[in-house]
């Protein structure tokens, strides 16, 4: 992996010097070039992943796609969220409102005696090998990510903003980052706070979250594609995420908006929770292997005409609204 990192560096270094140096520069911001540099390599992750999109995801969208596009608005508005948070701009403002509590709060254990715990320490050997850490470090997150995902269904709280991801009728390559600010401020607050727990470096956490979300990317695609029957024990295909967001299959509620199991998965609020790997929905009974295609949506917004909003304002107005009751 060694050749990859340094050619990663390489493009980092000169991005940085061509593009943001200059810029923070102009702006008197010399004193944040460290972090300017780190935020070069988010940017670059995006760019690449956009990149990826448009030429191999995109492509196999237009092959076998599931239904036709007939809503441009909302992919419209699909892509803003993945512009949004692919190139950094989220991590932006993440940087000048929560980080600095973040660095508060972990110095503070630090003073009090809590280290972090590099969990590839604890195998002999693992700490030379950096890919079998990575493998280990990936698997931590995407375990912690699958009880994430249970609790944006199981809590109605929680539910009232991470319905916005599933409200969108229309599944894309575009749509994994159609999501609520809070709810994405919540997830990533949650998985920052396990990488430091657990010592990942940062290296190590760029390329697990810029796997996650090219893998999510396909996973949304409107591809009709899934990987035979191990392949689907393997690694969640575009099939198998598609029934997590099937309308009366992927997630069940009443008219008062309460959770109700749906009889293929023990699991309020569904099933087919896993982000990378559909190891954990089998193994905590939440897995679904059945081929088929159904519609996605949200129930409520299918029967009842729920208004979940057209565009990126009002869609996080009304989430707001749904998580103190008002809508």
């Amino acid at each position: 992996m060694q050749w990859i990192q340094d050619l990663f560096e390489k493009a980092q270094q000169g991005l940085f010097e061509i593009a943001i140096q200059p810029i923070l520069f102009s702006f008197g911001l010399g004193n944040f070039l460290e972090d300017g540099y780190t935020a070069t390599g988010w940017l670059l992750v995006g760019l690449l992943q956009i990149a990826v999109l448009l030429a191999i995801i995109g492509p196999l969208q237009r092959w076998r796609p599931v239904e036709p596009m007939v809503d441009a608005q909302a992919v419209r508005t699909d892509v803003l969220y993945t512009l949004l948070h692919r190139l950094g701009l989220f991590r932006v403002a993440l940087f000048f409102s929560v980080e600095p509590l973040f660095d508060d709060m972990f110095g503070a254990l630090r003073v009090a005696g809590l280290n972090t715990v590099h969990i590839d320490q604890f195998m002999a050997g693992v700490t030379d090998r950096p890919f079998i850490s990575f493998v280990m470090y990936l698997v931590v997150f995407d375990f912690v990510d699958y009880w994430i995902h249970r609790g944006q269904h199981g809590l109605n709280w929680w539910w009232s903003l991470h319905s916005l991801h599933h409200s969108q009728r229309q599944m894309t390559m575009w749509s994994d980052n159609r999501n609520h600010l809070l709810d994405d401020l919540l997830r990533d607050s949650l998985l920052v706070i396990v990488g430091q727990l657990i010592g990942v470096g940062p290296g190590q956490f760029v390329a697990i979250v810029a796997i996650a979300q090219l893998s999510e990317s396909l996973q949304h695609a409107n591809v009709r594609l899934h990987f035979g029957r191990i392949g689907e024990r393997l690694w969640i295909s575009p099939r198998f995420h598609r029934l997590h967001h099937s309308i009366g299959i992927g997630h069940e509620r009443n008219a008062s908006g309460e959770l109700l199991p749906n009889g293929r998965s023990p699991a309020l609020g569904g099933h087919n929770f896993g982000v990378l790997l559909p190891w954990w929905d089998v193994l905590f009974r939440t897995a679904n292997f059945e081929l088929r295609w159904d519609p996605t949506g949200v129930r409520d917004q299918v029967e009842q005409g729920r208004n979940y909003g057209g565009g990126f304002w009002s869609q996080q107005w009304l989430g707001v609204k749904r998580l103190v009751g008002k809508a």
